[in-house]
């Protein structure tokens, strides 16, 4: 059988570049080259301070960097000089989840390969399944033709999305009725044909690849004439803007009807803990909903740095203008982000949120001080919370028993829970 000895990726993202480290790591006889038009990007994977933060990843590439692991701008080259390229040669989708990438690629719950049914197309699968195999037990690693490893990837996608969005669903209707989502989410996930994951109300999903996903799969029954099936897989993402315009809307709600000139806290930007990534953030159509209505934004994450913030709120689809510089401050302290704030707004779930000393930032709050947990990582902080004089609103569940009253305004607000979103995303 072919053997694989020089291995070249081309992209060094958040998918080529912790996926080449860990096949490097694991394979240390195979030559890997990941290669990028980005000179920047390559220069960062070669240095201290990596382009992407992923727990492990670090320490991975400083494994094997410069041994058997390179990266590089020449791109020519590394294909001359490869016995298999990856993008080019078959289908190997990932089943990454940014946050336990490296953990993910270590420990597969299956690796799926697809390729042509040719002689050719086989072999290629054999070779790349002989690479897998060095850490993967064959029984974990599965073949398919190309359509069938490429629907794969997008209907695990689709039905993870799906069960956020259900969920989310049942959140609305919680807050309506009094119930507790964590409480319906863990009774439903006992269940054992339905089971306990990805059953966290949020205030939506996020990255790149759950709503990419389910609009290629919206793009290709609407192309194959599929328009009913289109219609319900559109409905996911339908439901995830719905979750990020009422997280919004009731951020307005509670501040009396209005947050124009009001300094909000926005307390993590990153679509998830644990990553640096910001694509398709809820943060960001959080922060660009807020701003349409005038709210000054102090925005704090660990891991996202400050340019790529100004980035993804200078989008034309998310800000008009002169919008980010006037309304939009980036701190390196969450403490200073709250300082002075009408209300704290948890937008991503970094551990770190649960031990901020909330007493410490409700002195310096204007009052009443308000916390929107867009994450429910405050659930066991609520009694101590609302001792210390917080006004609480979280995902599905009703906190403040004492709600401050205010008058509601008879102006309609600038963005309906109905229209859709002014930044259209791609298929």
């Amino acid at each position: 059988m072919f053997e694989i000895k020089k291995i070249c990726c081309i992209g060094a993202g958040y998918v080529g570049g912790p996926t080449c480290s860990v096949i490097a790591h694991m394979c240390p006889e195979i030559r890997v080259t990941v290669v990028d038009v980005n000179e920047s990007r390559i220069n960062a994977w070669n240095s201290a301070t990596l382009p992407i933060y992923e727990p492990g990843l670090k320490e991975v590439v400083e494994s094997c960097r410069g041994t058997n692991l390179f990266f590089s701008t020449d791109i020519d080259a590394a294909i001359k000089e490869a016995d298999l390229v990856f993008i080019s040669v078959l289908s190997n989708p990932e089943f990454l989840a940014e946050g336990t990438a490296i953990k993910d690629l270590k420990n597969p719950d299956r690796v799926l390969i697809g390729g042509d049914e040719t002689p050719e197309g086989q072999k290629a699968v054999r070779a790349l399944s002989a690479v897998y195999e060095h850490w993967v037990p064959k029984e974990k690693i599965l073949t398919t033709n190309t359509w069938s490893s490429e629907l794969s990837k997008l209907a695990a996608n689709a039905f993870l999305a799906q069960r956020i969005s259900s969920i989310n669903s049942i959140s609305a209707l919680c807050e309506a009725t009094g119930a507790d989502v964590e409480e319906v989410a863990t009774a439903i996930g006992m269940d054992q044909r339905i089971g306990n994951k990805f059953l966290k109300a949020s205030v939506g999903f996020g990255g790149s690849c759950f709503q990419k996903d389910v609009l290629n799969l919206v793009y290709l029954c609407e192309a194959l004439n599929l328009p009913e099936v289109a219609r319900y897989w559109q409905q996911v993402i339908d439901m995830n803007d719905y979750q990020r315009r009422r997280f919004a809307s009731r951020i307005i709600d509670s501040l009396f009807n209005t947050v124009t000139d009001k300094k909000i806290a926005i307390l993590g930007f990153a679509f998830k803990k644990d990553t640096g990534d910001t694509r398709e953030s809820s943060s960001i159509y959080i922060s660009k909903y807020l701003m349409d209505e005038g709210a000054h934004l102090h925005i704090y994450d660990p891991k996202v740095p400050r340019e790529q913030i100004v980035v993804d709120l200078s989008h034309p689809g998310v800000s008009e203008d002169d919008q980010v510089s006037r309304l939009v401050t980036i701190t390196k302290d969450p403490y200073e982000a709250c300082d002075g704030a009408h209300a704290v707004v948890i937008c991503t779930e970094w551990d770190v949120f649960k031990e901020l000393d909330y007493e410490r930032i409700h002195k310096k709050m204007l009052k009443p001080a308000f916390i929107f947990d867009g994450r429910r990582v405050l659930d066991d902080l609520h009694s101590e919370l609302q001792t210390i004089g917080f006004q609480i609103e979280t995902i599905g569940k009703k906190v403040s028993s004492k709600r401050i009253p205010y008058a509601p305004s008879s102006e309609i607000p600038k963005f309906s829970l109905q229209d859709p979103p002014n930044k259209k995303p791609r298929v």
